[in-house]
């Protein structure tokens, strides 16, 4: 390509609403361009760099011996009503009608559609297992679209679905397609990690989550300074806390007034204890598909509730704060709010809390609480883990030290199960004749976002600095002046033998200042760049890497051979 043919419209300043690297140069750079609120153009150079990684993904894929395929990107909304999710999905979710009066949503994800395309085709265990994938367009109404291609509503997804007789399959499929993520990361020259996380809207269980380190990452994630364990903070779990500090002592349990001590601070300084032995009370109003009522969970007064492992306990489509008058109505006094003698109220209690005694923990009346409280005697489904991770707590794997680190995800593999479908129910016949529904495995790599993660994870205040597999062009032949004849015929000449050993070269051949050439490398962050200037009267060349801006003299006559041994 011929740079004075090529469509890059770059900016010298970035727009006002961009405040990720990643936003501010692939706009400035020519890469993409906004066509609405969350909605973005994908342009030539930023295409090239999509293609890559389209190409990388799809060659895993196929070698994994999963089967491409393509699904409607409109599906119909009697599939989601049956799975349950039409719903309890959310707003993001967008729901509309054609003239018919027909009900359809726009895919956001396709596990009913998917199910849809083989139930009723796939009768036989014989026929197992199967995993089709496609890469294809999604749309999710997101409430605040923002960071370019990160948090966007149209993007384009990979999403694959296994089916299998048993669970003992599934698990095989699961490793493989933990390896070939793996794969395909590495491929890409991302530095990622695989982490425990969430199955969030989708379901599931077995869910692993691959994300980028990155420094201005959305995901927060925990990581052990000794082993390989590494979670999303929604499911991070740490080995048990203990405390050195003196446990407060009492003969049995009673109730003790404390006049205005409403907060954990004030109970601790009160009873003159560390706050680790004491409970607090979190309420919450929980929403449900078919109404809305308090839930309470307890945890030590050290501790903070994790929302998502609290929704998971509750099973709550949302959980928001519970408001004075909430409370009055079910009979609670903010401040002294405790599980024992609590009636009519669902709550759940942290599970490092189980069996430990000589607690604080509120009476249920105004003005006092308990002391000396153990707690036991709850039934077995109270206790969940309900509980953030901090820094500095130890892993529950090696009792190393657990730290905090800041990612972008870019894939997400789950274990669904018969999770989509028994609602469905999708079914085959297994060796005895007998109906049996399908395992399920779901697996989603976001693809459109993952150019905006390659940049996230390599860019310098210059522009952006691309890995060799995906620089849109792995050369920049820069003519320093196009009025000097010698130089135009020695760049045109390497131009033509560079294509033909099939490499991708931009020959900049525009009629601009050297110095609006450089820039323009630098911010487009092509690989390598040789300079073809003054230096070409003695018979060199200068070669550039994007990635360190070290430069090389090159003698002129030596310069295809050493640009195939670097870029080949």
């Amino acid at each position: 390509m011929k740079f004075s043919k090529l469509y890059a419209p770059s900016l010298k300043e970035a727009p006002k609403d961009a405040v990720l690297p990643s936003h501010i140069l692939l706009l400035r750079a020519g890469f993409i361009q906004q066509c609405g609120s969350g909605l973005y153009n994908f342009l030539p150079l930023g295409k090239t760099v999509f293609n890559k990684i389209y190409k990388i993904i799809k060659e895993e894929m196929d070698k994994a011996g999963a089967m491409q395929t393509s699904l409607s990107f409109i599906t119909p909304a009697s599939l989601w009503q049956q799975s349950g999710r039409y719903s309890a999905y959310g707003k993001e979710l967008l729901r509309f009608k054609d003239r018919k009066e027909n009900e359809f949503v726009l895919g956001a994800t396709h596990e009913e559609a998917m199910l849809d395309a083989v139930q009723g085709k796939i009768t036989s265990y014989k026929q197992l297992p199967l995993h089709l994938y496609q890469i294809g367009l999604k749309f999710r109404d997101e409430a605040r679209p923002r960071f370019g291609l990160l948090r966007c509503r149209e993007f384009v997804m990979k999403d694959g679905y296994s089916f299998h007789a048993d669970e003992e399959d599934l698990e095989r499929e699961f490793q493989l397609m933990f390896k070939t993520y793996s794969e395909i990361f590495t491929r890409l020259g991302l530095n990622f990690r695989a982490v425990e996380a969430d199955s969030g809207a989708i379901g599931g269980s077995g869910s692993k989550e691959f994300v980028v380190l990155a420094k201005n990452g959305e995901d927060d994630i925990v990581i052990c300074n000794k082993c390989d364990y590494a979670a999303n903070v929604e499911v991070a779990r740490r080995a048990k806390r203990i405390s050195t500090s003196e446990r407060p002592e009492a003969n049995m349990q009673s109730k003790f007034h404390t006049p205005n001590i409403k907060t954990i601070k004030d109970l601790a300084e009160f009873f003159k204890v560390d706050e680790f032995y004491t409970i607090k009370a979190v309420v919450k109003k929980a929403i449900y598909e078919d109404g809305e009522k308090i839930v309470i969970f307890f945890v030590r007064g050290c501790d903070e509730l994790q929302i998502t492992k609290a929704l998971n306990a509750c099973k709550a489509l949302e959980l928001v704060e519970a408001s004075a008058n909430d409370l009055e109505k079910v009979g609670l006094k903010a401040g002294f709010i405790g599980f024992i003698g609590l009636n009519n109220v669902d709550f759940f209690v942290d599970k490092e809390l189980k069996d430990e005694s000589n607690m604080l923990l509120g009476a249920n009346e105004q003005d006092y609480h308990f002391i000396g409280v153990s707690v036991v005697n709850l039934n077995e489904d109270r206790y969940k883990d309900l509980v953030s991770v901090q820094e500095n707590d130890l892993c529950a794997c090696c009792g190393g030290s657990l730290k905090f680190s800041k990612g972008i995800e870019v894939g997400h593999i789950f274990k669904l199960g018969q999770k989509y479908s028994k609602p469905l129910n999708a079914t085959f016949l297994d060796e005895y004749g007998k109906a049996r529904h399908f395992y399920m495995g779901s697996y989603g790599i976001g693809v459109s976002r993952l150019v905006a993660v390659a940049v996230e994870s390599s860019f310098d205040e210059r522009g952006i600095v691309w890995s060799k597999a995906l620089s849109p062009f792995v050369l920049d032949l820069i003519i320093s002046n196009t009025k000097e004849k010698e130089a135009c015929e020695f760049a045109n000449k390497l131009y033509e033998d560079l294509k033909a050993l099939n490499l991708e070269v931009l020959l900049d051949d525009r009629n601009e200042r050297f110095g609006v050439k450089i820039n323009d490398f630098e911010l487009m962050g092509f690989s390598y760049a040789l300079i073809i200037g003054k230096g070409l009267e003695r018979g060199e060349v200068e070669l550039v890497e994007r990635k360190s801006l070290e430069k090389r003299v090159l003698k002129k006559d030596e310069a295809l051979s050493e640009l195939k041994r670097v870029l080949l």
